[in-house]
């Protein structure tokens, strides 16, 4: 019987040994992307920044060596934390400026941003 007790006491704790732990990746940490000189991004990646006020805004993208704008859209922004989702397949490798502008075409924020 002592016997028996030892076989299924080592039994149960085999299975429990046995099993799978999921672990999660941690998030990024949340940055404001305007509030940095430059940074990397990746396709998918979630911008994150603070603006002081609500309204229309211009996000464009613009190539560091030729100026050229290579992405232009128009998002409503609110007061206080905002985030936008980039895509960067499309994008060239290397480094870029990410620009925000008012609709009268005023510079709001920059920074560079780095595409590998």
């Amino acid at each position: 019987m002592k016997f028996i007790r030892i076989i299924l006491l080592i039994f149960s704790l085999s299975l429990t040994s046995c099993y799978k732990e999921n672990i999660e990746p941690l998030p990024k940490p949340v940055v404001d992307i305007f509030s940095v000189s430059e940074v990397s991004v990746s396709d998918s990646d979630q911008l994150s920044f603070n603006m002081e006020k609500e309204g229309s805004f211009i996000l464009k993208i613009q190539d560091h060596n030729t100026g050229q704008i290579l992405s232009k859209e128009k998002i409503n922004l609110i007061a206080g934390n905002n985030s936008v989702k980039i895509y960067t397949k499309s994008l060239p490798v290397g480094v870029l400026y990410l620009i925000l502008d008012d609709l009268n075409k005023n510079e709001v924020k920059r920074t560079k941003i780095i595409i590998k």
